[in-house]
């Protein structure tokens, strides 16, 4: 679902970050309202790493693919709740960084 990854064809540096450590991160941000720089040292990535991808991750539209591949799952259930398919953008502030 993310973009693909772009290897660095010097080599070296270090190892990227998990993707579902990210995510996990950015869910956290989503839901509590923290700022990027209160990010709990317990998710792996730093707080520009998480926000870097956090901004990748949304010029190249997988919000709305994942809100869509979520529905169709939900929709593949009989007893889904539809109540709990409402994502809420509300305590992110796009465009701004935290630094």
């Amino acid at each position: 679902m993310p973009p693909t990854v772009v290897r660095r064809p010097q080599g070296g540096g270090r190892r990227r970050a998990d993707d579902r450590e990210v995510l996990a991160a950015i869910f956290l941000v989503a839901s509590t309202g923290c700022t990027w720089r209160q990010l709990p040292p317990v998710f792996g990535p730093s707080w520009p790493t998480v926000y870097r991808r956090y901004n990748e991750w949304s010029q190249a539209h997988v919000w709305p693919r994942l809100h869509q591949t979520v529905a169709d799952r939900m929709g593949e259930c009989e007893a889904a709740h539809w109540s709990l398919l409402a994502i809420s953008s509300v305590s992110l502030r796009t465009g701004q960084s935290s630094k």
